[in-house]
């Protein structure tokens, strides 16, 4: 006979085993949703999902059902296939929304300039300028340190060229065709047939090097940090003294690509 209260209704079940059901069949939705943003898969199947996850088709099923009420998955009839839905964007959108850049780089930037020896710095790019936004300096008596708020444009030094050559080609014809490649030092690049060339280097390999192309007596090398579509959000860069910096251009580059890789990661890109 099932238990009664003093007013004669029937006592409510314990609680626990139903929040534990709960509780799994939660984090069941997430291991889905994770499944396709991390398998690198826009599409995934019931079979797929069963598999990878261990769960049964009949579960996988009633996971996609919730979710697709939710639209945090949309179902393509034809193939019988599922993705992300609009509901899964507008978290990742308002996540991002959220992402302060420089607090996030401030620890990459406290660790680079540690390790290297060197001044950190990042950057954000506004149209056809790019500028410093904050920078961390090692305890050395010959240092570099930079105009944090002042604009640069795109074709002189490092962190510039750490910008432009990750933008589409268009974008980079644009600014070509505007800035007319002036002049900061008497080594910046402003032959456009030699400066394309070195952007394309620099994108193949990942970063930029400049050696006194925006300020005499100064060099450094960047690279980029790419959001979720793989477009540069910001650059990084360490800089130093030209005379001591060539010893140190291998190590620095080494430390700056752990650095922004790590930033990027948290930026949600995904090497392809």
């Amino acid at each position: 006979m099932a238990a009664r209260t003093q007013a004669g209704r029937p006592a409510a079940p314990e609680s626990a085993p139903r929040s534990s059901q709960t509780i799994g069949a939660v984090e069941r939705a997430i291991d889905v949703l994770l499944l396709f943003a991390n398998g690198g898969r826009a599409e995934l199947g019931v079979t797929e999902i069963a598999a990878e996850l261990g769960l049964s088709k009949a579960a996988v099923h009633r996971i996609l059902a919730s979710l697709r009420s939710r639209d945090l998955v949309w179902l393509d009839l034809d193939s019988r296939r599922y993705r992300l839905g609009t509901a899964a964007l507008s978290l990742g959108r308002a996540y991002l929304s959220r992402i302060d850049l420089r607090s996030m780089a401030s620890g990459e930037l406290d660790w680079l300039s540690a390790q290297s020896g060197e001044t950190a710095t990042l950057s954000i790019r506004s149209g056809d300028v790019r500028m410093y936004v904050d920078q961390v300096v090692p305890e050395r008596e010959v240092r570099m340190e930079v105009a944090v708020g002042h604009p640069y444009p795109l074709h002189a030094g490092a962190s510039s060229k750490a910008f432009l050559a990750f933008l589409p080609d268009h974008e980079i014809d644009a600014y070509i065709t505007r800035s007319g490649l002036a002049a900061m030092t008497d080594r910046t690049v402003t032959d456009e047939r030699a400066l394309r060339a070195e952007l394309g280097e620099i994108r193949a390999r990942g970063y930029a090097l400049s050696f006194g192309e925006r300020q005499a007596g100064a060099a450094s090398a960047a690279a980029p940090v790419f959001d979720h579509e793989g477009r540069p959000s910001a650059v990084v860069s360490v800089a130093g003294p030209s005379e001591r910096f060539e010893s140190e251009v291998d190590r620095a580059v080494e430390l700056l690509l752990s650095a922004t890789g790590r930033l990027s990661e948290r930026m949600g890109y995904q090497r392809r």
